[in-house]
């Protein structure tokens, strides 16, 4: 039997689908790459309802299209086990945890977090949080600069949105260059036989001229289209979210301040899930239990359709040159709008000696001995609250 026929030939249960990503969603912490650890050991070596190379293959397929990986993996592995309802059980089980629980802690914070206790445990909390982007932004360099040009567009990525550009247009216009500098001597033969455009450029998304004008004040519409969008474009880490959300809800909108975003961050941090679940924070600071609704299902709800769409062409995605330099491009503007952002928030997360000496000893912790960041976590907000009490 080949490994691409397991999952016809043994399919699976809805009930054991959904019982797996309630609990890889409740205890996955670490981020995405600790994520898609997990399922593997689950899915392929105690489970086997798939063999390493068609993990694999599903693996390379989430970096083609915009959204979280982890939860694209989810969804993935659903469809593969369960057809259609496991792609909605695996996906919906693997958010609904981390989205539970970030809703309580958005709760708390709007109830009590101008409380002195809470400002000074998020004062530990954010240097924190700032070593925690810069380390998963050191480990991607290494993986996504293969090349001195591409080294080139991530700083010029960085530059330009410390300058004020688009994120959108850095993001799809160095994937757009990288791709066509990649790919410059098939281009004529391309054009001379009348092909298609690259099949991953055909579905780049259109949704970013829906989104209206900032307006004067909160509106559920333009919640959930700003949301729709980032879900709809976003790509590499979720650290990359950061740069999404200042734009639209900090400068754009108005709707949050920069200290507000960074709460967001940590609170996300804190929990087991997709980073993107930051979304449900967010649309509850701004819309209360509304907004945190529509605001976890507009960023989440592209995911399902990409997964849908790209599922019956994973093999070809994956060997397709142009697919894959549109994605190297990306993939290093994506790393440039990450320091970016992170520039712009570590100017108000390290703001005296202690804060400075807490996001260097984190980073240390997290480069050179590898400590979890929960831990991390745990120790910046215990930092904090010992401060303020001796204050």
């Amino acid at each position: 039997m080949r490994p691409q026929d397991l999952q016809e030939a043994k399919p699976g249960s809805l009930a054991e689908v959904a019982a797996l990503y309630l609990k890889l969603g409740a205890i996955a912490f670490g981020g995405p790459a600790a994520h898609i650890a997990m399922m593997r050991e689950e899915v392929v070596h105690r489970r086997r309802w798939l063999d390493d190379q068609r993990f694999l293959d599903l693996l390379g397929a989430t970096n083609l299209i915009p959204g979280p990986n982890s939860t694209e993996m989810a969804i993935h592995v659903g469809f593969l086990r369960a057809g259609w309802r496991g792609l909605i059980a695996a996906g919906v089980c693997f958010i609904l945890p981390a989205a539970l629980m970030v809703l309580g802690l958005a709760w708390a914070y709007v109830e009590y977090g101008t409380r002195p206790a809470a400002t000074w445990l998020l004062y530990g909390i954010k240097p924190v949080i700032i070593a925690i982007v810069l380390q998963a932004l050191y480990g991607l360099l290494r993986t996504a600069v293969k090349k001195a040009f591409l080294a080139g567009a991530g700083v010029a990525v960085f530059a330009l949105y410390l300058a004020g550009a688009s994120e959108l247009l850095l993001l799809f216009g160095a994937g757009a260059l990288v791709l066509l500098v990649e790919n410059g001597r098939r281009i004529p033969s391309v054009l001379g036989a009348g092909a298609a455009a690259p099949p991953i450029a055909a579905g780049l998304p259109l949704l970013t001229a829906t989104v209206a004008a900032s307006p004067a004040g909160y509106s559920a519409l333009t919640l959930f289209l700003t949301f729709l969008k980032i879900g709809a474009v976003l790509y590499g880490s979720g650290y990359v979210l950061l740069a999404f959300l200042r734009n639209d809800f900090v400068v754009r909108l108005g709707w949050l301040t920069q200290e507000q975003l960074l709460d967001a961050v940590a609170i996300g941090q804190m929990t087991p899930g997709p980073v993107f679940t930051t979304a449900t924070f967010v649309g509850y600071v701004v819309g209360r239990f509304e907004g945190a609704v529509l605001a976890t299902v507009a960023i989440f709800l592209p995911s399902f359709f990409f997964v849908a769409a790209i599922s019956p062409f994973v093999t070809r995605l994956r060997a397709s040159p142009w697919a894959s330099s549109l994605l190297d491009g990306v993939n290093v503007a994506a790393i440039g709008l990450m320091g970016g952002v992170t520039w712009r928030l570590a100017n108000d997360a390290i703001v005296d000696a202690l804060t400075a000496a807490l996001a260097l000893a984190s980073l240390i912790a997290l480069i050179r001995f590898r400590v979890n960041s929960a831990w991390l976590i745990a120790a910046g907000a215990a930092a904090g609250l010992a401060y303020g009490a001796i204050r």
